[in-house]
């Protein structure tokens, strides 16, 4: 493990963390606060990250910030992208953040960026370090953040929709049953617009993905809608072999 000290800090790389989440109706994002007390200022707002150490590789520095910054650990996390901007850490508030918590605030920082998806309901993350408090915040809400984070927060965002044309998605931000209309509203969330429902189930039953359950909502303000649950065989397949553009 990496000597959890100053000294250790490797000064010009740092990582930081795009964690996705879905609670049944938006697509939101996980952010630090930085300055308590402040007017809803989205500048005071930033991803979870912080320099790497000099002893570790770039996912084991990930996962530890993650844990160190909000709790939240054992979360898959894919490699984004790379940001090294001359100018981003340049702006009046991020500058004076960092004269308060770094020991060179000048010097140049390249930042590589990760994101996970989790089921919200699953996690409770806890604020820590100079992360003052944690928020979810729907993605599509977000106008701007600190530093050069909401360019890295829509880079994420694309991979993400890149990679829904290919790959399966949904597993980390669903219950174990969920409804059709869920599973619906998730990839509309995801893709930020709407779907014809008739197309999408064709091909989610094409693709195998999804099994009905002999279960079906109760207590509901509408006709109870029937429960399914990922065909994991296939779902695991259609993960490691990809499939040829899903239309959406």
């Amino acid at each position: 493990m990496p000597a959890n000290n100053q000294n250790n800090l490797n000064n010009g790389i740092s990582v930081d963390c795009v964690i996705f989440g879905f609670d049944f109706e938006k697509l939101q994002i996980l952010l630090i606060e930085r300055e308590p007390g402040k007017k809803d200022n989205p500048l005071d707002y930033a991803l979870p990250g912080d320099l790497i150490y000099n002893d570790e590789n770039l996912d084991q520095a990930a996962n530890r910030v993650l844990k160190e910054l909000t709790g939240l650990e054992n979360i898959y996390l894919e490699q984004s992208a790379a940001f090294g901007s001359l100018d981003r850490t340049q702006r009046e508030s991020d500058r004076a953040w960092l004269e308060s918590v770094r020991d060179q605030p000048d010097l140049r920082v390249i930042t590589i960026s990760y994101y996970s998806l989790v089921n919200i309901n699953a996690f409770d993350p806890k604020p820590s370090s100079f992360a003052s408090k944690l928020v979810w915040k729907p993605v599509a809400e977000i106008e701007d953040l600190a530093f050069d984070h909401f360019d890295i927060l829509n880079q994420a965002l694309d991979n993400l929709r890149n990679r829904l044309k290919i790959r399966p998605i949904g597993f980390n931000l669903l219950p174990e049953k969920f409804t059709l209309s869920q599973l619906h509203k998730l990839y509309e969330a995801i893709l930020g617009r709407e779907l014809d429902k008739r197309n999408f189930r064709r091909k989610m039953a094409k693709l195998d993905l999804v099994v009905r359950l002999d279960e079906k909502q109760q207590g509901v303000p509408h006709k109870p809608s029937n429960f399914y649950k990922f065909n994991t065989e296939n779902y695991q397949k259609l993960i490691e072999e990809g499939y040829d553009n899903f239309g959406f």
